[in-house]
């Protein structure tokens, strides 16, 4: 009673699903404006969507489920609701059994991007709960921000499309979850090399606390009550983060109780700042913690540079290894912007 069959396409009917519309909180006339969908003759309302439809030329194609003589393909909605059945809830009852289930049919939490609100996940919700009866399809919708990169939306189009691989080549794992976190997942995230730097940082000060403090937890010892009630509020990673540095400044001053915290606490979000710490120091640290040996650095780093571009690769490689035996470890890397050589540096342990 939710569906119909309309010139070789089958349609859900809208107005068949009373509360539809509800995770979007959308007034209908501003649904209608946003579905970016054809107003086609053959629907019976203007937004009954497609469940199925034709193929065309070259497209894949399967004999309709509807008795429809023209081969087509299920809609885009249709599709995640049908992974659904197949990967989440069948094989929950294959491992199960049914009555391990305790709401068949239905998520725990359901993620997606902003943009998805609708009409995608409005239309999964309608098609998946009217296929099943159930009163949800998700107990809790977590919708994330758009992500950009250095102030501009990422896109392959732009050219500034990077994965986790990629960065993984450059970053520690620990930086690139840190610098996600500190932004809540509903809000963009500008991706800057500078926020990673930042996170870097951080983490090596994270890493001198521990050390100080002894870098141990004691076994047993909870997470800061105000970390846990920020996660429990939406997953206020940002605000979890804010009292994780004020227990560290709290630690710096020596108090005892506030370090043991704040150790649980990291070790809670899943950073081993112990460990962190045995990794070498970014150049943006050993600045605010040995400012002479940084200059001193920096000024070897820039005559090595001078000696590349005049092509004495002998003095270049003298002042490499010059830097090796004091600890540090020089990176160069081809600027894309400018196809210059440019070197960045860290102390190691």
């Amino acid at each position: 009673g939710h569906a119909y069959v309309a010139e070789a396409h089958v349609l859900f009917s809208v107005p068949s699903m009373p509360d539809y519309g509800k995770l979007s909180k959308r007034p209908l006339d501003e649904m209608i404006a946003g579905a970016r969908v054809d107003i086609a003759p053959y629907k019976r309302d203007p937004m009954d969507f497609v469940l199925w439809k034709p193929s065309k030329p070259g497209e894949p194609a399967w004999p309709s489920p509807a008795g429809i003589a023209t081969p087509g393909r299920p809609g885009w909605h249709l599709e995640c609701s049908a992974m659904s059945d197949r990967w989440l809830w069948d094989e929950a009852k294959a491992s199960l059994g049914p009555a391990g289930l305790a709401h068949p049919h239905e998520f725990d939490i359901h993620g997606g991007g902003i943009d998805l609100v609708f009409p995608h996940h409005e239309n999964e919700i309608a098609q998946s709960r009217c296929a099943h009866a159930t009163p949800v399809m998700a107990q809790y919708w977590l919708h994330n921000g758009f992500l950009q990169v250095e102030g501009e939306k990422m896109s392959k189009s732009l050219g500034n499309f990077i994965t986790i691989h990629d960065l993984l080549k450059e970053w520690p794992g620990e930086v690139v979850r840190f610098n996600m976190l500190r932004t809540h997942y509903r809000q963009p995230i500008d991706w800057t090399k500078k926020g990673l730097e930042e996170s870097q940082a951080t983490l090596d000060r994270w890493g001198e606390i521990s050390d100080r403090i002894g870098g141990s937890l004691v076994e047993g010892l909870l997470p800061d009550l105000a970390v846990i009630e920020a996660l429990k509020d939406d997953l206020n990673t940002p605000l979890a983060i804010a009292r994780l540095h004020e227990l560290a400044k709290e630690a710096r001053g020596g108090n005892e109780s506030a370090g043991e915290k704040w150790l649980a606490s990291a070790e809670f979000l899943g950073f081993d700042v112990s460990r962190w710490h045995a990794r070498a120091q970014s150049s943006e640290l050993v600045e605010v913690t040995d400012p002479e040996l940084a200059l001193s650095v920096k000024s070897l780093v820039a005559q090595r540079g001078e000696a590349r571009k005049s092509k004495n690769f002998k003095e270049a490689d003298r002042i490499r290894d010059e830097l090796a035996a004091r600890g540090v470890i020089l990176k160069d890397a081809k600027d894309p912007a400018t196809g210059e050589i440019v070197t960045t540096w860290e102390l190691a342990r």
